[in-house]
């Protein structure tokens, strides 16, 4: 016998045309999507920020434990102490913690330890990671497969804002522990992604890359 209720299945099944047109549809639209650097100031209404995230917590998780948390910012000052405490890690990584290696399948992308965006971009969501989490009573639960977990979280967050009609980078220096200082975080959680969103500059470039075929990243097994 279940102890747990259950509810029906929201499901609509669509005819198989419509599910081939729908999914050659939304592959086309966000095989667009493209990691932005130069972001513009415009102000973004906190509307979509909001709905994006609801979108980004409807994401499965280990037992529905849902070992995420979102620190949406927008505070020209508190910005400002995350890009000077991001920079810090940046130099130290491209000046002697990267590997030459690492240095050079970075060079295409033209990055460096200078990061104006974190400033300039509208928003920036601290995504962060729960261990664990404490109930009303302080009782203390565990949590199962995080990483996994807050990784679909986060990968709907994008695509939300995407679709949205925003652009998006996932900006991980490293360590990032200072972000959960200034976002005054709790020591259970610790800072898995800093997602940076607005609307691109007038005039962004992007690098020429491309992505894998269909054959290399995938094997079907009839």
């Amino acid at each position: 016998m279940q102890d747990h209720p259950f509810i029906p299945l929201d499901y609509t099944e669509l005819p198989v045309e419509e599910m081939c047109a729908n999914a050659e549809a939304f592959y086309q639209d966000i095989k667009r999507r493209r990691t932005v650097r130069d972001f513009s100031a415009r102000p973004v209404p906190k509307e979509i920020i909001e709905n994006a995230i609801r979108a980004a917590g409807t994401a499965p998780s280990g037992a529905n434990k849902q070992p995420w948390h979102f620190t949406v910012i927008s505070n020209p000052e508190v910005k400002r102490e995350i890009r000077l405490a991001a920079e810090e890690e940046e130099r130290q990584f491209y000046n002697g913690r990267a590997t030459e290696d690492w240095l050079e399948d970075l060079a295409p992308f033209g990055t460096d330890d200078k990061k104006p965006f974190l400033e300039t971009a509208p928003y920036l969501i601290g995504i962060f990671l729960q261990k664990f989490s404490y109930d009303e009573a302080g009782a203390k639960h565990k949590h199962y497969y995080m990483p996994e977990s807050v990784g679909l979280a986060s990968g709907l967050l994008i695509t939300s804002l995407h679709q949205a009609g925003l652009v998006t980078l996932t900006h991980t220096p490293s360590p990032m522990k200072f972000l959960s200082k200034i976002c005054g975080r709790p020591e259970h959680e610790r800072p898995y992604i800093l997602l940076v969103v607005g609307y691109p500059e007038e005039g962004t470039m992007v690098p020429d890359i491309s992505k894998k075929p269909l054959e290399e990243i995938s094997t079907f097994i009839e």
